[in-house]
């Protein structure tokens, strides 16, 4: 994978904010797959579910770099550079 990246130094020790989408769970909705923000913990939807909190909470923030949050997934993504890490 890819790793040309100038966001690389932004990630932190993170705590998750839940076990599910933060924002999905509080209206009571549901999700595909899980996203982990490498910056403050936030976990958001993906863009394959309906309401997109991941990318919601990238543009918001300006926190670039996610990582899947999913069982046996390892992957990262920046947004601002578009490419996994």
């Amino acid at each position: 994978m890819a790793t040309d990246c100038a966001h690389l130094d932004e990630i932190r020790d993170v705590t998750p904010s839940g076990d599910g989408c933060k924002e999905c769970l509080e209206m009571g909705d549901t999700w595909v797959h899980l996203r982990e923000c490498l910056i403050c913990g936030h976990i958001g939807c993906c863009d394959n579910s309906k309401n997109r909190h991941a990318t919601k909470h990238f543009h918001a923030t300006g926190h670039p770099i996610i990582q899947s949050f999913e069982p046996d997934e390892d992957w990262r993504w920046c947004y601002v550079d578009e490419v996994y890490l």
